[in-house]
């Protein structure tokens, strides 16, 4: 099938208007330590907005002759597009929102390449060295806003979800907005926009002119979410471990709507965290919704955490059913005692440096065969332990599903191997099948096919 392609060749809009001859050469250079390559693809993902594609493999495949090159001009850089997705441009000119996404990829991969890989004040070690570099990345982003009441919820749920659940996080976005809070998401479709959407009617109405509807992702995600129209800040953080980091220290509560297999990893990283004892004392709001019709998938959600990481875990989040105003309101008065907490602690308002994270949560995971087949899912871990490996298992299987890599991986090598103690087998069996059934890995009209085996 062919796909409508255009080149052109376009300027910042707003950031990054000139690098140096080294930067420019390094992406330039396809044997800089795949750089370019990174560069490209990510940016392929950028352009790609709006389409209804969750496969990063299938996409690049789609668009395999697309290429991006940097123009070092005496006004400073443009961007030359060869074979790239017609869908971003109207009329032969390229929409400003993606060119300002563009424009972020190219920072962040500049950044993270020059500042962050390899340099000494950076120890991506340990643990205190990892949250100063997502800390800079995310300054460098221009994201934090230090003058600003706590205000930012982060907003999880699936980019595969019914019409009426989408519906249903529109109303809880607006509800949201209404109440002065801006958004943070994964910056895809689904449960990532609609909050999103929501919320920007929320704010026309309350006269907000300065709404942060920020979107937070990684090379190995983009391509198969790519962020929507309305994000306004668009952030890529190097790997997914720092992405999830971003998120909670970041946000002041978090909102998590119906998903899959992705949304499972998020909550059990957050929970993971939650459960550490130094953590024990922090408000953190945390509000599980959806509308009726998805009570039995939170049932599910319920119940596997419940089963596995105790009711110590299940008291760190509420569930609240088709109820956009009640989750609104709690979610207000939560992060108004995040407020309170902080100003209590002298932590900042903007970035959560009180929140302890282990070394567990930080390090990056490559699922590939022997990591899914080594990881240790057994009840006498703490609940701690466990959780980040499960949070692994579910990151294993989203790789997959949707990431260019493990959609390689599994074609060569076969499914993905889990196994460890019987019972969290069978409740993860269990939940896993009912995502499955609920069509929540994949978009409506596309077919799953498990990238995964549980071994009983």
């Amino acid at each position: 099938m062919k796909y409508d392609v255009i080149d052109a060749i376009i300027s910042p809009k707003t950031h990054l208007n000139v690098l140096s001859r080294t930067e420019v050469n390094k992406l330039l250079d396809t044997s800089q330590g795949g750089l370019y390559t990174l560069f490209r693809n990510c940016s392929l993902a950028v352009l790609n907005s709006g389409s209804d594609l969750d496969d990063g493999k299938e996409l690049l495949e789609r668009y395999h002759s697309f290429d991006i090159r940097l123009l070092q001009e005496e006004r400073g850089i443009k961007l030359e597009l060869k074979n790239a997705p017609a869908i971003a441009f109207v009329d032969g000119k390229m929409i400003k929102g993606i060119n300002e996404h563009l424009f972020s990829v190219l920072r962040d991969v500049v950044y993270v390449s020059d500042e962050i890989t390899g340099n000494p004040n950076f120890d991506l070690e340990t643990e205190d060295g990892i949250t100063n570099a997502v800390f800079h990345i995310l300054r460098n982003a221009g994201i934090l806003r230090p003058r600003h009441e706590p205000n930012l919820v982060v907003c999880w749920g699936g980019h595969s979800i019914s019409r009426h659940e989408y519906d249903y996080t529109k109303e809880v976005g607006y509800q949201m907005g209404l109440r002065g809070l801006d958004i943070c998401t994964g910056c895809g479709p689904g449960a990532m926009k609609g909050p999103m959407k929501g919320a920007t009617i929320g704010h026309s109405k309350q006269r907000i002119r300065q709404g942060q509807y920020l979107g937070i992702t990684e090379p190995g995600i983009i391509a198969a979410e790519s962020p929507n129209a309305i994000v306004n800040n668009l952030v890529i953080l190097p790997d997914i471990e720092k992405r999830l980091e971003a998120f909670v220290r970041a946000g002041h509560g978090i909102v998590v709507f119906p998903g899959g297999v992705g949304t499972a990893e998020e909550i059990l990283y957050l929970l993971g965290i939650l459960l550490h004892p130094q953590n024990s004392n922090m408000p953190f709001p945390v509000i599980f919704t959806g509308p009726e019709s998805a009570a039995d998938y939170f049932d599910e959600i319920d119940r596997f955490i419940g089963s596995t990481l105790g009711t110590q875990a299940q008291d760190l989040y509420e569930i609240i059913v088709n109820d956009p105003v009640s989750v609104a309101r709690k979610m207000r008065a939560g992060i108004n005692s995040v407020r309170d907490f902080r100003r209590v602690n002298d932590d900042a308002y903007y970035f959560n440096w009180m929140l302890k994270i282990d070394a567990a949560f930080q390090e990056p995971f490559i699922p590939n065969h022997e990591n899914m087949r080594r990881l240790r899912l057994d009840a006498s871990l703490d609940h701690h332990h466990l959780a980040a490996n499960l949070r692994r298992v579910f990151s294993g299987i989203v790789a997959g599903n949707v990431k260019d890599e493990g959609i390689r991986a599994i074609e060569e090598h076969g499914l993905f191997e889990i196994n460890g103690d019987k019972q969290i087998m069978e409740l993860m069996d269990k939940l896993l099948s009912s995502f499955v059934e609920q069509h929540r890995m994949k978009l409506p009209g596309r077919e799953y096919r498990p990238s995964y085996r549980i071994v009983k």
